[in-house]
């Protein structure tokens, strides 16, 4: 197979998703961006989709134009997060479109110290961006916080779906630039489709938190009730 250009990937739980119609509009403007209209494409494959189990498809543009869904089975979700922080400059090419570095940020992502599960990368003044697959989000007192979104940021469909539920409960919601060092201190929230909302737990070599505080299970149960049918 060729050279992956654009990619896109969700949950699918007995026929269910949520923010399906996200997920269509950030896979339809990175292909439209590269000069290929998706759209019958993703609206045929859908339809395609099992309406039972667990599923996990990626849809996929390559370098020639050639569209292609790979129909996988969901890995197990959930679990203890140890992030390692990458030590250099942001490596990748495409920062906001999901799929030109994804071979890229497997690589970085295994070869993680510390035995890490995910990788913690930074901007060049050390702001912390986003994680090899995952959007990141934390707490400063009662105000859910998110990296400024002028940063090279992969645009997230599951901090998107986040914010929508805080604002919608009233909850603060801010931007702001922060360090690892700052975030260390701090409940910090992993976010991805096919986790939803995971807390790190502990971070390079640091003893695991078990965090008895964090209201993650709480913010995961709004997110999964946003599921619906394809």
């Amino acid at each position: 197979m060729t050279g992956l250009q654009v990619a896109d990937s969700f949950l699918v739980v007995d026929g269910a998703v949520r923010g399906l119609d996200l997920h269509r509009d950030r896979f339809l403007g990175s292909c439209a961006a590269a000069g290929v209209d998706a759209a019958a494409f993703w609206d045929q494959q859908i339809r395609r989709l099992p309406g039972f189990g667990r599923w996990f498809p990626r849809f996929e543009l390559h370098d020639t134009g050639q569209l292609a869904v790979q129909r996988r089975p969901a890995p197990t979700t959930g679990g203890r997060v140890r992030v390692a922080v990458h030590e250099g400059p942001d490596p990748r090419t495409a920062p906001r479109t999901k799929g030109p570095d994804l071979d890229l940020l497997g690589e970085l992502k295994a070869a993680a110290p510390h035995r890490a599960d995910e990788i913690l990368l930074v901007d060049t003044d050390g702001t912390a961006l986003e994680a090899a697959y995952s959007a990141i989000a934390w707490w400063e007192d009662e105000t859910l916080c998110f990296p400024p979104p002028d940063r090279p940021l992969l645009p997230s469909v599951t901090a998107t779906l986040l914010r929508q539920l805080a604002t919608a409960q009233g909850v603060p919601v801010a931007e702001h630039p922060r360090t690892s060092p700052d975030l260390q201190s701090r409940e910090v929230w992993l976010l991805n489709a096919l986790h939803g909302i995971r807390p790190v737990q502990a971070w390079n070599d640091s003893p695991i938190d078990p965090l008895p505080n964090s209201t993650a299970e709480t913010w995961q149960s709004h997110l999964t009730a946003l599921a619906r049918p394809l």
